[in-house]
């Protein structure tokens, strides 16, 4: 069972060869028994599940299914589930029930899909390694040793892991790619205001975006058909028609213009990544794409811009953690100022306390023109890139990290090398565009992806990209050894 895929575990419900009672408890057993070795669930909804799934397979005697009625799922923790623990990784809410349902979390659950639980990810989404998670370091699941990428390492672990069929993860600089590349599955960060951000917890507000996290193409293409969509909740959603993103996945390849921007492939990008990613572009060529080089001058600007306007805004948003209204709260205050300053002394990490800090920096008289306001001009510079790529290609292709998963601790005290894992990444946040990682191979026997980037709302086209790859390799199949 474990091998499907979540179209083919589909497939099973609707000819009634399984039920989806038995497919949810067949996840939630194998979530007991493997994920003590993983930690990439932070709560496991085992009797709502059962409860959900049966409630499913009555749809489904009835005639009233549809694609995704009573498939399993598991959310990011960072996403509001009514009634259930929303902690976002960190101490600040681990003890709070989220009174409502995040609109991502309704669509899918008005699809009928079944929520196995919450997955494990860095605080607030602020890491690249899923090691500054209050409940602990998510293990890679290729090798324990290692990290799994982060914000999304708790939803990619248990993807690889096969403790859930999919998953969905949140991106604001590579946090569902990168993770996804590490993990050797399929992650999309869709184009900014494409998927409701309502109920989302916020790291960065201009950034932030959901996306689904997947064996393949085709089952993120499923989940992302029910994810999109406008949300009048939600002031940053974009009021756009939502294609069926499953129609265009057999589109021939013939013609289609691939930009490699040199910039990717430059100093400081490990070799065998390198040639894992060459031979994925190759792969391109030989379906009839045509490859071209393109220029994006402005790369290396990109790290120092984004640490500076997402600390901004995780600054703004954090503020209102004060130990007040909700969240984690210091014993016995002696006054107002003692209440605040404990309470969100005790209830952050360090990586958050530091990431506060910098943006309070950026933001503060004095500071505010000299980084904020130039980190904004620099940013529609990055845009102005792509924009002038894109009139030459259809998408861009490269690496999505310059190496391949690290060891757990190996850049805990090093904050800048751990920021500079997200360089091919964080212009696309940056520039709100679309992204994905795909499975492309191993180095050293440790998962590879290949990113590709896509023009504002051409999801469908890297969809067809990346179904197309999935259709003559088998990378997205491959699982972890020992993972029984």
């Amino acid at each position: 069972m474990k091998e499907k895929t979540l179209a083919e575990l589909s497939a099973m419900l609707q000819s009634k060869e399984a039920s989806s009672v038995e497919l949810t408890q067949y996840y939630l057993d194998r979530i007991e028994r493997l994920d003590a070795g993983l930690n990439s669930f932070i709560s496991v909804t085992g009797e709502d599940a059962l409860n959900q799934a049966a409630a499913a397979d009555a749809k489904i005697a009835a005639g009233e299914a549809g694609p995704l009625t009573g498939l399993p799922m598991a959310h990011k923790d960072i996403f509001c589930t009514r009634g259930v623990r929303t902690s976002c990784g960190s101490k600040m809410l681990d003890n709070f029930i989220a009174p409502y349902d995040a609109t991502v979390v309704e669509k899918v659950s008005s699809a009928g899909m079944v929520m196995l639980g919450k997955t494990n990810m860095d605080e607030f989404a602020m890491g690249s390694s899923n090691e500054t998670s209050f409940y602990g370091a998510v293990s890679n699941p290729w090798d324990t040793d290692c990290v799994p990428g982060g914000s999304s390492g708790g939803s990619a672990a248990a993807v690889a892991a096969r403790l859930a069929p999919i998953a969905t993860g949140t991106d604001t600089g590579g946090s569902i790619r990168q993770p996804a590349a590490l993990c050797g599955i399929t992650g999309l960060k869709p184009t900014y205001g494409r998927v409701s951000r309502w109920g989302m917890i916020a790291f960065a507000s201009s950034l932030d975006q959901g996306g689904p996290m997947a064996q393949s193409a085709e089952d993120a293409a499923l989940l992302m058909n029910e994810m999109a969509g406008f949300d009048p909740k939600d002031s940053t959603s974009i009021e756009r028609d939502v294609p069926d993103y499953t129609a265009n996945l057999n589109d021939s390849l013939q013609g289609v213009k691939i930009g490699i921007p040199s910039e990717y492939f430059s100093e400081g990008l490990d070799g065998g990544v390198e040639n894992v990613v060459q031979e994925a572009i190759t792969e391109y060529r030989k379906m009839g794409a045509e490859v071209v080089e393109v220029e994006l001058p402005n790369t290396n600007l990109a790290v120092p811009t984004y640490y500076v306007v997402a600390p901004a805004e995780c600054s703004s948003n954090l503020s209102r953690y004060d130990g007040v209204r909700y969240g984690h709260r210091c014993a016995d205050p002696k006054d107002l100022e003692d209440l605040y300053k404990r309470s969100r002394g005790e209830g952050f990490g360090d990586e958050v306390k530091r990431r506060i800090m910098i943006g309070a920096y950026t933001l503060s008289a004095g500071y505010y023109d000299a980084y904020y306001l130039k980190a904004q001009r620099l940013r529609r510079l990055i845009s102005e890139d792509f924009k002038s790529a894109f009139e030459k290609v259809d998408v861009i292709m490269g690496p999505v990290t310059p190496n391949t998963a690290f060891r757990k601790g190996e850049k805990a005290d090093d904050p800048v090398s751990m920021y500079l894992s997200d360089i091919y990444t964080i212009a696309v946040n940056l520039a709100g565009l679309p992204g994905m990682s795909i499975p492309a191979g191993f180095s050293e026997g440790m998962p590879v992806g290949l990113q590709l980037i896509g023009n504002h709302f051409d999801e469908s086209k890297l969809f067809n990209l990346a179904h197309q790859y999935q259709l003559v390799t088998d990378w997205h199949r491959q699982a972890p050894e020992g993972i029984e």
